[in-house]
Protein backbone atom coordinates (compact mmCIF):
# COMPACT_ATOMS: atom_id res chain seq x y z
CA UNK A 1 0.00 0.00 0.00
CA UNK A 2 1.53 3.69 -0.80
CA UNK A 3 2.39 6.12 1.74
CA UNK A 4 -0.58 8.17 0.67
CA UNK A 5 -3.36 5.33 0.63
CA UNK A 6 -1.76 4.38 4.60
CA UNK A 7 -2.13 8.56 5.00
CA UNK A 8 -5.87 8.59 3.91
CA UNK A 9 -6.77 5.06 5.46
CA UNK A 10 -5.32 6.73 8.78
CA UNK A 11 -7.94 9.80 8.39
CA UNK A 12 -10.80 8.03 7.60
CA UNK A 13 -10.50 6.13 10.99
CA UNK A 14 -10.06 9.20 12.85
CA UNK A 15 -13.28 10.64 10.83
CA UNK A 16 -15.63 7.84 12.00
CA UNK A 17 -19.36 8.11 11.75
CA UNK A 18 -18.87 8.76 15.50
CA UNK A 19 -20.48 12.14 16.61
CA UNK A 20 -19.33 13.71 20.03
CA UNK A 21 -21.57 16.14 21.74
CA UNK A 22 -21.71 18.96 23.82
CA UNK A 23 -24.34 20.30 25.81
CA UNK A 24 -25.30 23.77 25.65
CA UNK A 25 -28.09 24.48 28.77
CA UNK A 26 -27.79 28.50 28.69
CA UNK A 27 -29.36 27.64 24.99
CA UNK A 28 -32.30 25.51 26.16
CA UNK A 29 -30.50 22.49 26.52
CA UNK A 30 -29.53 22.42 22.71
CA UNK A 31 -27.06 19.59 21.95
CA UNK A 32 -24.49 20.58 19.67
CA UNK A 33 -23.10 17.33 17.91
CA UNK A 34 -19.23 17.52 15.90
CA UNK A 35 -16.59 14.95 14.56
CA UNK A 36 -13.52 15.00 16.79
CA UNK A 37 -11.50 15.45 14.18
CA UNK A 38 -10.90 17.81 11.35
CA UNK A 39 -9.94 18.12 7.65
CA UNK A 40 -7.16 20.85 6.83
CA UNK A 41 -10.04 22.63 4.48
CA UNK A 42 -12.03 23.04 7.66
CA UNK A 43 -8.84 24.03 9.95
CA UNK A 44 -7.34 26.97 7.35
CA UNK A 45 -9.88 29.58 7.98
CA UNK A 46 -9.50 29.26 11.57
CA UNK A 47 -6.15 29.40 11.90
CA UNK A 48 -5.59 32.04 9.16
CA UNK A 49 -8.29 34.08 11.66
CA UNK A 50 -6.10 33.06 15.02
CA UNK A 51 -3.00 34.23 13.30
CA UNK A 52 -4.28 37.32 12.57
CA UNK A 53 -5.41 37.65 15.87
CA UNK A 54 -9.39 37.20 15.24
CA UNK A 55 -9.56 34.88 17.84
CA UNK A 56 -13.33 35.59 18.30
CA UNK A 57 -14.22 35.56 14.64
CA UNK A 58 -11.74 32.17 14.66
CA UNK A 59 -14.37 30.49 17.56
CA UNK A 60 -17.57 31.39 15.46
CA UNK A 61 -16.06 29.83 12.19
CA UNK A 62 -15.49 26.86 14.13
CA UNK A 63 -19.21 26.57 15.51
CA UNK A 64 -20.18 27.44 11.66
CA UNK A 65 -17.70 24.38 10.40
CA UNK A 66 -18.20 22.17 12.66
CA UNK A 67 -21.60 21.90 14.71
CA UNK A 68 -23.30 19.49 13.74
CA UNK A 69 -27.40 18.89 14.30
CA UNK A 70 -28.01 14.85 15.58
CA UNK A 71 -29.05 13.88 12.34
CA UNK A 72 -25.49 14.75 11.11
CA UNK A 73 -26.75 18.35 9.43
CA UNK A 74 -25.37 21.51 9.56
CA UNK A 75 -26.11 23.23 12.64
CA UNK A 76 -25.42 26.83 11.48
CA UNK A 77 -25.59 28.90 8.57
CA UNK A 78 -22.97 30.79 7.23
CA UNK A 79 -25.97 33.37 7.80
CA UNK A 80 -25.78 33.00 11.24
CA UNK A 81 -22.31 34.55 11.45
CA UNK A 82 -23.53 38.29 12.21
CA UNK A 83 -25.50 36.95 15.15
CA UNK A 84 -23.14 34.48 16.36
CA UNK A 85 -20.57 37.60 16.29
CA UNK A 86 -23.23 40.03 17.94
CA UNK A 87 -26.04 38.60 19.67
CA UNK A 88 -24.77 35.69 21.49
CA UNK A 89 -23.37 35.26 24.66
CA UNK A 90 -19.10 35.11 23.74
CA UNK A 91 -18.84 33.25 27.12
CA UNK A 92 -21.00 30.30 25.57
CA UNK A 93 -19.34 30.57 22.08
CA UNK A 94 -15.94 30.43 23.73
CA UNK A 95 -16.69 27.63 25.56
CA UNK A 96 -18.56 25.03 22.85
CA UNK A 97 -16.01 26.28 20.19
CA UNK A 98 -13.03 25.37 22.28
CA UNK A 99 -14.36 21.97 23.75
CA UNK A 100 -15.24 21.14 20.28
CA UNK A 101 -10.98 22.15 19.57
CA UNK A 102 -9.73 20.21 22.20
CA UNK A 103 -11.73 17.29 21.30
CA UNK A 104 -9.40 15.32 19.03
CA UNK A 105 -8.60 11.80 19.84
CA UNK A 106 -5.67 10.41 21.16
CA UNK A 107 -3.91 7.78 19.21
CA UNK A 108 -5.48 5.03 21.44
CA UNK A 109 -8.33 6.28 21.39
CA UNK A 110 -8.22 5.65 17.68
CA UNK A 111 -7.00 2.57 17.94
CA UNK A 112 -9.59 1.35 20.10
CA UNK A 113 -7.33 0.59 22.88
Amino acid sequence: MSVINNAKTHFKTKLTDKLECIEVPEWDNTKIYFKSSANLKQTEEVVALYRNNKIAEALVIVLLTRALNEDKSKMFSTADKFDLMNNVDPDVVTRVATHILNSEPEAEEIAGN
